[in-house]
């Protein structure tokens, strides 16, 4: 389909940005010469002059981020058109010069004396940016001279070249075979691997799995020399900044204490029993004798799949979200009716989905919607983000109104596990009660386990370069390997191929990223419990959190909505709605 034939209420209505391309071009235009910071240079240690400063800083970004939301969202549409994929080298070149222009702010205020900075952080006109000075005071002992700090940041180039190198192999270089899906020869690919993963016959699946990691083991000394370089990296950072560990330096990023990491791990490695308890299900379910890696895909329930148009589905979204009360669902209605969705899919349009919040704009969300149960969950969760970012652009000041990645899958995933159990609870379909029972297991399976599988993988492998260990194909096969069975338990058999599967991890270039994916779905679920149990009080306590943008670190905002990562039983209670999922599933199969 052609954007041309898609009706206009199902694109989202550009012209709350920007009216035209010509109106777009005029404030790019006008954007350039307030690239002027340098007089602001060597002035930073009166409360005058840092007001100034980011007052300044705080106008250029919200045009700035207005000029780049139209030209992404335009060159989304349709990727093909030359004229945006210019308006996005121009604008992220612009944001580029703005942030190498200002470069020199936070080595000023570190340099700074500990009574200044404390003096401007209680300074009250200073109140929208407290947070930014909270956090230089707090960098005091990780930053370096601006000369310093200049060097690193031309040096970041080069050393991403590991990443690079990974990007190129995985997506150019790679030499995938051809294999077999519903009985024709096609050439894998990543998307098709999933694919066939997910929905060809065992003997397709396997396969592939086996022809997929062929083409990785061709390549594995190079991958683990690009994956040893990309730690060598961290720990470069780590050894001139001053961090005891890289784990230590990515988690003061994040202003997330090392407890909550530890106790996630512990946490996750108590419950492998669990784990095991689901495989033998699904292996006792699909009726193998043996499960190899590749059987942990399809669903274990056929014929449960919802198939809605997008309003029936949009209309389900509302019923599932009630519990949240009327003005977040008045919202929701608001994303739809004022077109802040674009939901065909249609040629030449990204592909996928997303939020994408703004300073001093609603958000936009991007579907390519398809009549099937995750895309109905698809836009729950999108629509999650949305409101998570209007909330904070409402209730916060720019300064403080960008949330943490910690915590940004928080709000989408509260939003797929009210659906999902307002589903089961009202559902008479027994497929599709077994499906979304499945759908949920799955959800803990793959955010929960998976991803502090991954974390726990990057944590040990960075230890091992740290403490003088050189790592390569065979001691990174071997910790991954020996990782996947203490996770997956005895009633899979773990397949020699499946020890490589670190190579394949793009996130493993975005070092301790995908711990956030378990921590996130841990706090979700602990939140829409909450709320299904408490009702009015829980879901005003979790508009907090939503409002509060990154007004205090992150752990201490999910601490408002009632989930607290601090402690061992906010981890338990995702585990046992994983128990309870397990069980329910086991008593209606046997039913």
């Amino acid at each position: 389909m052609e954007r041309k034939d898609v009706n206009e209420k199902y694109k989202w209505r550009l012209s709350d940005v920007f009216g035209s391309d010509e109106a777009w071009e005029e404030a790019f235009a006008a954007l350039e010469p307030k690239i002027d910071f340098a007089r602001y240079r060597g002035t930073l240690n009166t409360a005058e002059n840092v007001l100034a400063f980011f007052e300044a800083e705080n106008a250029f970004s919200i045009e700035a981020m207005r000029v780049y939301l139209y030209a992404f969202l335009k060159h989304d549409e349709d990727v093909r058109i030359t004229k945006y994929n210019n308006y996005m080298s121009k604008v992220i070149g612009l944001i580029t010069r703005e942030s190498a222009e200002t470069a020199f702010a936070l080595p000023e205020l570190t340099a700074l004396p500990d009574e200044t900075l404390a003096a401007l952080i209680a300074d009250p006109r200073l109140k929208d940016y407290d947070r930014v000075l909270i956090r230089a005071r707090a960098s005091k002992q990780y930053t370096l001279s601006e000369k310093e700090e200049v060097i690193l940041a031309q040096a970041g180039e080069p050393l991403g070249v590991a990443g690079d190198v990974f990007e190129m192999l995985d997506n150019a270089e790679l030499d995938l075979p051809e294999t077999m899906y519903k009985g024709k020869k096609v050439r894998l690919s990543h998307g098709m691997f999933s694919v066939i993963m997910s929905g060809g016959t065992r003997a397709e699946r396997k396969e592939a799995f086996e022809g997929y990691y062929s083409a990785y083991r061709k390549i594995l000394s190079t991958l683990a020399t690009a994956y040893y370089g990309n730690v060598k990296k961290d720990i470069f950072y780590k050894n001139v900044r001053g961090y005891a560990s890289c784990l230590d330096m990515s988690l003061f990023e994040e202003e997330v204490d090392r407890s909550v990491y530890e106790m996630l791990v512990k946490s996750v490695n108590d419950a492998t029993p669990l784990m095991h308890r689901y495989m033998a299900l699904r292996k006792a379910t699909l009726g193998l004798e043996e499960m190899h890696m590749y059987d942990l895909y399809p669903s274990l329930v056929e014929g449960g799949e919802l198939r809605l148009s997008f309003e029936e589905a949009f209309d389900l979204v509302l019923k599932g979200l009630s519990p949240l009360g009327e003005e977040y669902l008045s919202l929701l209605r608001r994303a739809r009716d004022e077109r802040w969705i674009d939901v065909m899919e249609t040629e030449g349009k990204r592909n996928g989905a997303y939020s994408v919040g703004m300073y001093g704009c609603h958000p936009y969300v991007l579907l390519n919607y398809q009549p099937t149960t995750h895309d109905v969950f698809t836009i729950a969760h999108e629509l999650g983000h949305s409101l998570h970012s209007y909330y904070s652009n409402s209730n916060q000041p720019n300064a403080k109104a960008d949330y943490k990645i910690f915590v940004a899958e928080v709000a989408s995933t509260v939003n797929e596990v009210l659906l999902l159990k307002y589903l089961l609870g009202t559902s008479e379909d027994v497929s599709l009660k077994r499906y979304l029972l499945n759908f949920f297991m799955d959800m803990i399976r793959t955010t929960l386990y998976r991803q502090t599988q991954f974390a726990e993988f990057e944590q040990r492998a960075h230890e091992m370069a740290e403490g003088g260990e050189p790592l390569n194909k065979d001691n990174l096969t071997e910790l991954y390997y020996g990782l996947n069975r203490k996770y997956y338990g005895d009633a899979v058999t773990h397949d020699e191929e499946i020890g490589i599967e670190w190579a394949r991890i793009p996130h493993f270039y975005r070092s301790f990223y995908v711990y956030k994916y378990a921590t996130g779905i841990t706090a979700a679920i602990c939140i829409a419990n909450r709320i299904l149990k408490e009702g009015a009080p829980a879901v005003e306590d979790y508009k907090r959190f939503l409002k509060g943008g990154s007004s205090a670190d992150p752990v201490t905002l999910l601490k408002l909505a009632g989930a607290d990562l601090t402690k061992e039983e906010t981890f338990r209670a995702a585990f046992d709605e994983f128990e309870e999922a397990l069980g329910e599933f086991e008593a209606i199969s046997r039913a």
